[in-house]
């Protein structure tokens, strides 16, 4: 097998970048983190969106509804991006919608919760 310090992607120097596809250790530790905290956030909302008061209300559970929506769309960008199919150049963006779904999140937590009346 090659090793990363012999390949030379075209160049007349040697690169120890890794190819498309491949990823570092600490890239697969920031994906699982990002994901595993994003999921549990979510996960939480959903739940405190049928809880929350105690019969939920149905402004409650649309909220919920959207940000599980928008959680499908990333997941098809994880799952392409995983695949191939995708440039590295999206890893960006899904890390920018992660970002908006933890930041919904927790708006929706503290309208469900009544934060701030």
């Amino acid at each position: 097998m090659d090793d990363f310090t012999t390949r030379t992607y075209g160049t007349t120097r040697l690169d120890n970048r890794p190819l498309f596809g491949e990823t570092s250790a600490r890239d697969r530790i920031v994906n699982l983190v990002v994901g595993g905290l994003t999921f549990l956030l979510v996960l939480v909302t959903v739940i405190c969106s049928f809880v929350f008061p105690t019969p939920p209300r149905p402004l409650n559970i649309f909220f919920a509804f959207c940000i599980l929506m928008i959680c499908g769309a990333v997941v098809i960008l994880i799952f392409w991006y995983r695949q191939g199919d995708l440039e590295p150049k999206f890893r960006n963006l899904i890390y920018y919608i992660l970002c908006s779904i933890v930041l919904l999140c927790i708006c929706a937590n503290l309208y469900f919760h009544d934060v701030g009346k």
